[in-house]
């Protein structure tokens, strides 16, 4: 019911491919019954065959291509119904004229009169199918899911702007929280001032904020960069109204937020296409794997049972994209109690880092040795990137207690989906030094292509058959 995700985007694609495929089924099976109806005698009816079926799969694909370079499935220019019905109604009219010109050349015996029912039946079931979810995101999902909560940084005129645009935009999803500003006259007027910039931190943990706008004057940089440090440490979106453009640390780009032009400073590595072409990939190769493992993942679970008390999963709290938390799946490979004993693994360097994994960890069983050494013990989290929680490839999800040790640059690397596998891991894995890890990481990000991460895949295969860096 996540309207704006990317797995609703998955969604939609697979919805559209099967409306064309029964545009094409209907209008085969009963076209020429409704044509006769229209006109029983015959009048401007045309005998002539349809499309064969063999090309139906093909059709459906070339509605898709047009569809994803006409920016059907990019949330930021669909956000409003108008918005995406244009679209549709575009994308359809140019994917008709050219499956028109390749009919032409290959079918030239077609009924033009059930080609354009066909693209009337196409028509009414993509824009139907549209209707109706947004209808049902606005009267049922609105009610069983939890709005994004925003908190405006500056109650000016500016921030009491944005805060009028969001509350009459409430349906879409959006709920305004409050303002926070360290004028004196602001927090005793009747605005909803809930502190100063100093209570935003507290504020966003305490009221679950999920989108902070920062509505400051240009007079308020130093502040403001300050805040914005700040609130990386917190799974939030940070935006900023277009007064201020010498924020260059963080990776930023211009978007439209309920209808207001703002810069999003918290903006994630991969575009809207980038993660949609990632997501199909995890959904597609994960569940290959994960059907191809489950027999191995079997056999590795009764080993578990049978060497050593305890549970077979470990489920370790782990920081994902944009710095949430979750749950990983592992294949237990060390005693009970062994998180415990994790501070005498510890051992800082001469230069200031700090190690926690040693070849000779006593907590390791005789089956976790194995497993490590052979990385069978990461196959559980084939569900973590089913359930969109990872990707097959990005940066390693971290312990929260290290992101804690982070440094401001260091943070950058959750701006894309935590991967089971990743550049660092087949240039070292283990025998690495920890502060190159996200070094990696950063120049996967800059680098970021399809191909980067089928070759990762491929790389990955040959570090886990060598078994180095594994411990």
């Amino acid at each position: 019911m996540k309207r704006y995700s990317v797995d609703f985007a998955v969604l939609a694609i697979v919805v559209d491919f099967l409306c064309t495929i029964l545009g094409l089924g209907l209008t085969s099976l009963f076209g020429q019954a409704w044509l006769r109806l229209v006109w029983p005698r015959g009048w401007f009816y045309e005998q002539g065959r349809f499309i064969t079926p063999l090309y139906w799969p093909l059709i459906g694909l070339l509605w898709l291509v047009v569809f994803i370079f006409g920016s059907v499935y990019d949330p930021r220019r669909i956000y409003r119904a108008v918005d995406e019905f244009q679209r549709v109604a575009v994308a359809v009219l140019f994917a008709d004229l050219m499956l028109a010109g390749l009919l032409y050349l290959t079918q030239r015996e077609l009924s033009r009169w059930l080609f354009a029912l066909f693209l009337l039946i196409n028509w009414i079931l993509l824009l139907g199918w549209r209707i109706i979810a947004r209808l049902v995101r606005r009267s049922v999902a609105a009610r069983i899911t939890r709005p994004r909560r925003v908190l405006v940084v500056g109650a000016g005129k500016v921030g009491q702007q944005v805060a009028e645009a969001l509350k009459k935009d409430e349906w879409g999803g959006l709920e305004f929280v409050g303002f926070v500003d360290d004028d004196d006259g602001k927090r005793e007027s009747a605005l909803p001032v809930l502190g100063t910039l100093d209570d935003a931190e507290r504020l966003v943990r305490e009221c679950e904020i999920d989108e902070v706008v920062i509505a400051l004057p240009s007079r308020a940089w130093q502040r403001m960069n300050q805040l914005v440090s700040a609130l990386h440490a917190y799974p939030v979106h940070i935006h900023v109204i277009p007064d201020y453009f010498a924020i260059t640390l963080w990776r930023a780009s211009v978007e439209d937020f309920a209808g207001i032009p703002m810069i999003d400073v918290r903006a994630p590595a991969l575009n809207e296409y980038q993660r949609l072409v990632k997501r199909i990939f995890d959904l597609c190769i994960g569940s290959v794997a994960l059907l191809l493992s489950l027999p191995i993942m079997a056999l590795i679970a009764l080993a578990i049972k049978l060497d050593s008390p305890g549970p077979i999963l470990y489920k370790p709290e782990r920081v994902g994209e944009n710095g949430r938390l979750f749950r990983m799946y592992k294949f237990r490979s060390m005693i009970v109690g062994a998180d415990d004993m994790a501070a005498e693994m510890i051992r800082p360097r001469e230069d200031g880092t700090i190690s926690y994994k040693r070849r000779d960890d006593p907590r390791v069983t005789r089956v976790g040795k194995f497993i490590r050494r052979t990385s069978l013990d990461e196959l559980p989290q084939l569900f973590n990137v089913l359930k969109g929680e990872m990707s097959l490839v990005g940066p390693r999800p971290e312990m929260p207690w290290m992101v804690e040790r982070y440094e401001a640059w260091q943070r950058k690397r959750f701006a894309a989906p935590q991967g089971m596998t990743g550049w660092w891991q087949i240039n070292g894995r283990s025998d690495k030094e920890m502060y190159l890890h996200t070094d990696e990481d950063l120049y996967y990000l800059q680098n970021y292509s399809l191909s980067l991460d089928l070759l990762i895949l491929l790389r990955t295969l040959l570090v886990v058959l060598k078994g180095r860096g594994a411990y």
